[in-house]
């Protein structure tokens, strides 16, 4: 922090106001009356002055103190003035008769300086509400270079030394854009309820001046969309094989906080490289999940902007109505099924994109589909598959400009101007097939033992974008694979953030990942039959050293948290005109 102020808490007052720091204030005359009996009572009571200021004025002196009138404090006793009585309404300060003649601005500084010692300091899950006066115990971070705006800002509470904070500006009112009183507390309240060291979580929130703020854990000095574009300085320093291990680590902690969501009933909702965030000590997380969240904030201001990189990382139900006869099925066990579903096709060099059966269903033909509800929690599958994709290339030095570069090929046509291309995941599946084919060749070029974990990953990854939601696997099912690929494939022998989330159990008696093959299909051979099959526990996984601590944490949802998946919609974008749509295509999608 670039200033530290001094906050005056009931034990710094306690401790700084002893008897040598009174005297340090006054002249010898003043010292000696110290120990007179008080001026009022008519003997009946034989305290002295120090005894009262000890006992019951320590907040009175440091404010008159402050003022430059320590004297004062004699008067002030003999008329029976106390800590007790503060803080002391403006139109009442003149009683104290602390200056010979009315002085209106004096009274509004001794009104305005008793409130630093009248602190209310704000508690984990805390919600405090300070009146206009009132001082809000936080220092904020004000270095030159941090980014900072109007709605977002770092904070250190002085109760919590050491540990930052992010601050956001909440608007709340009953304008356009804003937040009603009554949303804003269900949204704290919602907010309570998750929390996870990848994912930005709710402290305590509190209104001040017709404002109100929120703080959430981890404030970000980076996010990945930076990182695909220019290498931070926080993993320069970093030998090559430690940033290759920690890419992978990354992918896993990704991964099981996705499975702590799901579990409680939740899903993101808006995963991308600009949502997944990590500080300068390369701690890596998701932003919250709330209407809380910067973007959300910054989306009240222009929701008329389209998000091109949202429209980029959406799954496919997104943007087009999937088959009626596919929209009612429960997702099924792809990663965790037979050998076969796990193995790429023989044809290495043959790729096709299952639409969940014979039937062929292209976006032209969608569109005209009756819409089913959308299962968010499969959204979010496919896009931490984007995402994943993206940390993949950046581990082989792939820029992420020519992947987009890569996926929009199909749409370039001669001439010039145009609409923009569509980069889209959703929209080139095939260029996102080919574009894996590369990465498991260069791969499988490389000597470092953590290269040999690219190609089964990619597997999964080819999973996780399948067209059709319900063929997708389920974050556990992604998690188990995350992990066997780094502990047998990368010789990780602890992977980051290995957890047990509610009644899920983490086994591997059915998966079979292969390890070779250079061809990827983004297909899943469905499990046949309407059981969904499960897995047993066989050989017990340790927690990871920096998961322990957390393993309270995460014990299973509530029946809100259950009632707030019900009601969890996925975000849904206007979309551009873009380039290579079909005329049958919509040319914007609104749903």
């Amino acid at each position: 922090m670039s200033t530290v102020a001094m906050w005056w808490d009931p034990s710094r007052i306690e401790t700084t106001v002893t008897r040598q720091f009174v005297c340090s204030h006054l002249l010898p005359d003043e010292i000696k009356r110290l120990d007179f009996p008080l001026g009022f009572g008519d003997g009946l009571t034989d305290g002295t002055y120090w005894e009262w200021i000890d006992q019951k004025a320590k907040r009175i002196f440091l404010i008159l103190s402050d003022l430059g009138v320590p004297d004062q404090i004699f008067g002030l006793i003999d008329d029976s003035w106390d800590d007790d009585d503060l803080p002391i309404p403006l139109d009442q300060i003149e009683r104290l008769a602390l200056t010979p003649t009315r002085d209106d601005k004096f009274d509004k500084r001794f009104y305005s300086r008793q409130f630093h010692y009248l602190l209310k300091f704000i508690e984990k899950g805390d919600h405090v509400v300070y009146d206009d006066p009132e001082v809000v115990p936080l220092n904020v971070d004000k270095r030159p270079g941090l980014n900072l705006n109007n709605a977002v800002d770092r904070v250190e509470l002085p109760n919590r030394p050491g540990e930052i904070f992010s601050r956001r500006r909440i608007p709340v009112g009953p304008g356009p854009g804003f937040l009603t009183g009554e949303e804003f507390i269900y949204e704290i309240n919602r907010a309570k309820n998750v929390e996870n060291i990848h994912l930005a979580s709710f402290f305590a929130s509190y209104t001040h001046q017709g404002f109100a703020y929120v703080l959430f854990t981890l404030p970000s000095d980076f996010s990945l969309k930076s990182l695909l574009v220019t290498m931070p300085s926080s993993l320069k320093p970093l030998s090559k094989q430690d940033r290759r291990l920690l890419l992978m680590n990354w992918i896993h902690c990704l991964v099981d906080s996705l499975c702590y969501l799901h579990s409680r009933g939740l899903s993101h909702g808006n995963i991308k490289p600009s949502t997944i965030l990590f500080n300068s000590d390369n701690h890596i997380f998701y932003v919250d999940i709330s209407r809380l969240s910067v973007e959300a904030i910054a989306n009240t201001s222009d929701k008329s902007t389209f998000d091109k990189e949202s429209y980029d990382y959406a799954a496919p139900e997104q943007w087009y109505r999937p088959s009626a006869s596919h929209s009612n099925l429960h997702r099924k066990s792809t990663l965790i099924a037979s050998s076969a579903s796990a193995s790429t096709s023989s044809d290495n060099s043959s790729f096709s994109i299952s639409r969940g059966g014979s039937e062929s269903v292209n976006p032209a033909s969608m569109l005209h589909s009756p819409t089913p509800a959308l299962n968010p929690q499969a959204v979010d599958i496919f896009s931490l598959g984007c995402v994943i994709l993206e940390l993949l290339s950046f581990l082989l030095k792939r820029q992420t400009r020519n992947f987009a570069s890569h996926r929009a090929a199909k749409h370039k046509s001669a001439g010039r101007g145009g609409a923009v291309l569509d980069s889209s995941f959703h929209k080139n599946i095939g260029q996102v097939e080919s574009w894996m084919t590369g990465l498991a060749k260069e791969a499988s070029k490389k000597d470092d033992q953590v290269f040999r974990g690219v190609a089964p990953m990619l597997q999964v990854v080819a999973r996780m974008l399948s067209v059709v939601p319900h063929e997708r696997p389920t974050a556990q099912e992604v998690e188990q694979c995350t992990y066997r690929i780094l502990t047998e494939n990368c010789l990780i022998a602890e992977p980051h953030c290995v957890h047990q989330y509610g009644n899920w159990d983490f086994g591997f008696s059915n998966l079979n990942i292969s390890r070779g093959g250079e061809g990827f299909n983004i297909s899943t051979k469905r499990y046949s039959g309407t059981a969904r099959p499960g897995s047993r526990l066989t050989p017990y996984r340790p927690l990871s050293s920096d998961s322990i601590q957390e393993r309270d944490m995460a014990s299973g949802g509530s029946s809100q948290a259950m009632q707030n998946a019900r009601m969890n919609k996925v975000r849904n974008w206007q979309a551009h005109i873009y380039a290579g749509n079909n005329d049958s295509s919509p040319r914007t999608n609104s749903m």
